[in-house]
């Protein structure tokens, strides 16, 4: 019984965890707010009922999207350089992380940072406010770096935010990596002036 049980919940756990990538994925190409079991289910090949399985509901499949994106950007842009000397090296070594993520294309529509916080910035609900949640822990990691590089947080962290955001905009919009070549050299004159 126990051996039964454990394989229905690693075969839970990895559908789970499939969906709300794929998800995640999609909400980068046509919004959160257009996610459905029906086209999630085409596209990860997992039953409506399997889906509605280990979701409760569509929210809840939105919420898991928000929370894969999380781990995503944490694995492939955070992880990777949080050895960096803390302050203006490491805030340097996450906006250079950024930029690659952003340039391999890791979600197919760009960031889901960026898309998720233009989807939701007007709405109210438990979804936008994952949203957010999301994007002040991005905010607040970039100014914890300025402010142990001396600098004000707050408004470095506007500012790399900013560029970056607007890179990956203009990247996707115009299909060219030459907008994330600015962005990035924006974002670090202004890690730079932090001395």
């Amino acid at each position: 019984m126990g051996a039964t049980t454990d394989g229905r919940r690693a075969r839970g756990d990895a559908t789970r965890r499939n969906v709300a990538r794929v998800a995640a994925d999609e909400a980068t190409l046509h919004g959160l707010d257009s996610l459905s079991v029906g086209g999630l289910a085409t596209a990860t090949g997992v039953s409506k009922s399997g889906i509605l399985t280990v979701f409760a509901n569509r929210e809840a499949i939105q919420l898991a999207a928000v929370s894969e994106a999380r781990r995503v950007v944490v694995a492939e842009v955070v992880a990777p350089v949080w050895s960096s000397e803390p302050g203006a090296a490491r805030l340097r070594a996450l906006v250079e992380s950024w930029a690659a993520y952003a340039r391999r294309r890791v979600f197919p529509g760009g960031c889901f940072l960026v898309s998720a916080s233009a989807e939701f910035g007007a709405q109210i609900g438990p979804l936008a406010d994952a949203v957010r949640d999301l994007k002040r822990e991005w905010l607040d990691l970039l100014a914890t770096e300025a402010e142990t590089a001396g600098g004000d947080g707050r408004t470095v962290a506007f500012q790399v935010d900013a560029f970056l955001s607007a890179g990956i905009t203009r990247s996707v919009l115009f299909d060219s990596d030459e907008e994330l070549d600015l962005a990035l050299e924006c974002a670090l004159d202004v890690v730079a002036s932090l001395g």
